[in-house]
């Protein structure tokens, strides 16, 4: 693939200038990698300070600061504890230092790290956050005066990766410099399930529609558009997101956790092959992955995200210090518009749930079975063995008759998933509805050990 082409020869280029093999420098680099995205070095300036975070339950109604206070912050907004020294913040934060002195900014486990059937796993999307009530109430505690034209997340376990990055671009000119804002387009109800890092390894193109090219390192750099990074800070830390990338793609899909029946997984095996491999790809030692991006009037799934990207903004970000990267061939790593979603890889679809781009079906099950999806659902929001539901592949759900009502607060509606607001349809994939229930349990099954 392009990418390990590419990636490979930064590793040999670092081969020769330190006289590491390819596979030593390759390593290497994603070791630093598997630092950077948990912020080591530290690249963006803190957000908020270390006071809000410790004064976050100022905003839960308490009279008082909880005694387990780490537990109770990460199970009101989704977060995880880390697996690693992290000066007693969760996974997905950490502390900077900025002209006001020491503080908390996020990095990119906040969103793409998680907990699945009482496992931590590296690249999987969190399923659990609720990221707009975390950055409003950290806003809200540092009484910032940010007024986004936008909102950082619909429902519980997506974000918008989208119109974060918008904003941030309006700030800049084509090298980065900070100026006086342009206007840029926006975008509403926009709700993405970030794709899992071992994926990418599979992919040619990537995101959830296939509009940028996989060996293009600049695309994530929007990140570090903080308003106190310069254009030189932020291309500074090119290399920094080569390494990331060495390490996104030596990430491999968790095994499924649960017993598999082996006869009948071999079964699914050969409905599989006949009716899914043409879109999803085959697996094994001589798997093959197509790329291939699926029109949205055969899918039939929420356009909402697939159309969310302008001309004018796809223009803006291609004449930009982003869009100058060039492929080994010589041409330019550019976005694109594409004409639907790609359909992705399928290694360890078991730790990806909810499923489809916005989450919005629960489960395997109501992936094969269109016409069982609820409308309403909502779950406990925990992460243990017993979350999982091992016999439909994914969270323990519970089916609810109405939307939640208006007069709770943005938190707890956040916490039911309703398939009736616009970006969050369960509709299209139907492609399952022709199973019987016997062939679906088989095709779970299999689905089970990819």
């Amino acid at each position: 693939m392009k990418s390990r082409i590419w990636v490979g020869g930064t590793a040999i280029a670092i081969a020769l200038a330190t006289g590491l093999t390819a596979q030593e420098a390759a390593r290497s680099a994603a070791q630093r990698g598997a630092l950077a995205v948990r912020g080591q070095p530290t690249m963006n300036p803190p957000v908020w300070s270390a006071k809000a975070y410790d004064n976050l339950w100022m905003r839960w109604g308490l009279k008082e600061k909880p005694a387990d206070y780490a537990r109770a912050v990460q199970e009101r907004y989704g977060l995880h504890p880390a697996q690693y020294p992290n000066n007693g913040l969760p996974m997905g934060l950490h502390y900077s230092q900025g002209i006001l002195g020491k503080g908390v900014i996020n990095d990119c486990l906040l969103c793409h790290a998680s907990v699945v059937a009482g496992q931590t796993v590296i690249g999987a999307a969190n399923s659990t956050l609720d990221l707009q009530s975390l950055f409003e109430d950290l806003n809200t505690i540092d009484k910032l005066p940010y007024d986004f034209p936008f909102k950082f997340a619909y429902a519980r376990g997506t974000i918008d990766p989208v119109n974060p990055a918008t904003f941030l671009m309006e700030f800049r000119d084509h090298d980065l410099n900070v100026r006086v804002p342009v206007k840029l387009d926006y975008s509403e109800n926009i709700a993405s399930d970030p794709p899992a890092w071992w994926l990418l390894k599979r992919k040619v193109t990537r995101n959830w529609t296939g509009g940028v090219q996989v060996n293009d390192t600049r695309i994530d750099m929007v990140n570090l558009l903080n308003p106190f990074n310069s254009a030189a800070h932020i291309k500074s830390h090119e290399k920094t997101f080569e390494d990331i990338h060495a390490f996104v793609l030596s990430v491999e899909s968790p095994k499924y956790p649960f017993p598999v029946d082996a006869e009948l997984a071999a079964k699914g095996r050969g409905l599989f092959t006949e009716t899914c491999a043409r879109c999803h790809g085959t697996y094994g030692p001589d798997g093959k992955y197509p790329s291939k991006i699926v029109p949205l009037e055969t899918l039939g799934t929420d356009a909402t995200l697939a159309k969310s990207l302008s001309a004018k903004n796809i223009a803006y970000f291609n004449k930009s210090w982003f869009g100058q990267l060039k492929a080994t061939d010589g041409t330019k790593l550019e976005i694109v518009e594409t004409p639907g979603y790609q359909a992705p890889p399928l290694d360890g679809i078991w730790a990806t749930a909810p499923y489809f781009h916005n989450a919005s079906v629960p489960s395997l099950y109501h992936v094969l079975n269109s016409k069982a999806r609820p409308t309403y659902w909502t779950r406990t929001y925990g992460t243990a063995k017993d979350d999982y539901d091992p016999i439909h592949v994914g969270w323990k759900t519970t089916v609810l008759d109405a939307p939640p009502a208006p007069n709770l607060s943005g938190h707890e509606r956040r916490k039911t998933y309703d398939a009736t607001q616009p970006g969050r349809s369960n509709a299209g994939h139907t492609f399952g509805d022709q199973f019987t229930d016997d062939e679906r349990r088989a095709l779970i099954e299999y689905l089970k050990t990819l």
